[in-house]
């Protein structure tokens, strides 16, 4: 399967890359999201006087993401792909403690949006990103790699939109560093379906060697 490079996203712009599906519950749930996070967004952050920028890193598979806020240690980590629609894939209920990486972008660490995608709840009850309410600017999101680095993404912004009104180019448009894009559901059900995704922008701020 061919992979989009950053040179290459304004392909991937051409897709149907818009709202998650697949998030749903058929009652309510124990840890239900607030109805709506107020966005919040922090600047870029600057290296300490003196100190080289982190610096992108090759491509390597994601094998384990750990966001401490929400008590979040997920591995393996699923690959997803686009569905017949042309949407991204979600990960499986029955993996709904699981977090997914879209394979046709950049892996974790490259210059380029990474973009990871796990469930708050489904049908069965609470997933593993039912506490990604408590993630607040500023918090770490951790994803080991298959070369035995890690790397580590500050959060820089929060943002909850309606499906219906994803920001494609804002979540999957190029970037000149090495960025993530951490994503689920959120709103209050209707039908038995969030109306809403939570994203998460976080940028490297760091790499830990194995």
């Amino acid at each position: 399967m061919n992979r989009i490079r950053p040179r290459t996203a304004s392909v991937l712009l051409l897709t149907a890359l818009v709202a998650l599906t697949g998030c749903s519950a058929s009652g309510p749930s124990p840890s239900t999201p607030p109805a709506h996070i107020t966005g919040a967004t922090a600047p870029a952050t600057a290296p300490a006087k003196g100190a080289a920028p982190v610096q992108a890193l090759p491509r390597s598979l994601p094998v384990r993401v750990q966001v401490p806020a929400a008590g979040v240690d997920a591995r393996p980590i699923l690959d997803l792909g686009l569905n017949a629609d042309g949407t991204v894939e979600v990960p499986p209920v029955a993996d709904a403690d699981r977090i997914g990486w879209y394979e046709k972008g950049v892996t974790p660490g490259e210059t380029g949006p990474a973009v990871l995608i796990g469930h708050f709840d489904t049908v069965r009850g609470p997933a593993v990103l039912k506490d990604v309410a408590k993630v607040r600017i500023g918090d770490e999101i951790a994803v080991a790699r298959a070369d035995g680095r890690t790397a580590v993404f500050r959060v820089r912004e929060l943002e909850q939109v309606d499906k219906g009104a994803f920001p494609t180019t804002k979540v999957y448009g190029n970037t000149t560093r090495p960025e993530l894009r951490l994503i689920t559901c959120g709103g209050e059900l209707v039908d038995g379906h969030r109306p809403d995704n939570i994203i998460l922008y976080a940028e490297l701020t760091a790499v830990r060697a194995a």
